[in-house]
């Protein structure tokens, strides 16, 4: 497995290059992004008949007009909606495709969401990128879907998303088994089973030991300073941004 140039050499603007006026995950964000010359990450999940969106939360209450969980909403009925109070609205990871592909490096995160498996949604991800020119690797906190990703698509790079941050039961859909879920994130306990050809973890807990046994690519999100990413250079390789624009090749 070879690990994209992208990873390690482009920062990766979270959510497109997002601001007041161009809501994140929009087509504006991701074309602003392409016009600044970074890599862009996204999220990816299913609505309730199974299409593909970009969309980062669980419900459109805080990003739309509308509210309610993305599980509970067609593709069609979510297209109605406004993003961020603007005349943007919710991609479908088809429209996605067709406006970055062949013009940004992708990082893809594939959300977590309760009774999707991972062979599910690492074949109609796989599917629906396969026969584009999408440069791209994909990262989440599920490790089922890691694994998924890896067996469907072994060329390319997947990584593992963790934090050090406390997690609660409602971070896991109430799963009953929330707190070992909290350890396997925190200290990315699977990683042996899992094999991630990298990691993300968040900015504020790095350094930790947790990143510091780990010896592949190491990427740090989500920094929202030129102070915050010079402080991460002796430990990650790469940031996922937002808030400010980044050096593009920073000092080593």
């Amino acid at each position: 497995m070879n690990i994209p140039d992208f990873l390690t050499g482009t920062p990766i603007a979270h959510r497109g290059l997002h601001d007041a006026a161009l809501p994140e995950n929009s087509l504006a964000a991701f074309r602003a992004a392409i016009k600044a010359g970074y890599a862009i990450e996204t999220d990816v999940r299913f609505t309730k008949d199974k299409q593909l969106v970009v969309f980062h939360d669980d419900t459109v209450d805080r990003m739309t007009d509308g509210a309610g969980s993305v599980a509970s909403f067609s593709a069609a009925d979510l297209a109605a909606l406004r993003l961020g109070g603007t005349q943007e609205r919710i991609p479908l990871f088809s429209q996605f495709l067709e406006e970055v592909a062949g013009k940004a490096p992708v990082l893809l995160e594939i959300k977590d969401m309760p009774g999707v498996s991972g062979e599910e949604i690492a074949e109609a991800i796989a599917r629906a990128a396969e026969h584009t020119p999408l440069v791209y690797a994909v990262q989440s906190f599920q490790p089922a879907y890691v694994k998924a990703y890896k067996t469907r698509c072994p060329a390319v790079a997947c990584g593992i998303l963790a934090s050090g941050e406390k997690l609660t039961k409602a971070n896991f859909h109430g799963s009953f088994f929330w707190r070992i879920k909290a350890h396997v994130i925190k200290n990315m306990s699977l990683n042996r089973f899992i094999k991630p050809d990298f990691i993300s973890y968040r900015a504020e807990d790095m350094p930790c030991k947790q990143t510091a046994r780990f010896c592949g690519v190491k990427l740090a999100w989500t920094v929202r300073s030129e102070a915050e990413a010079a402080r991460l250079r002796p430990y990650a390789d790469n940031i996922i941004f937002e808030g400010f624009l980044p050096q593009q090749n920073p000092p080593q």
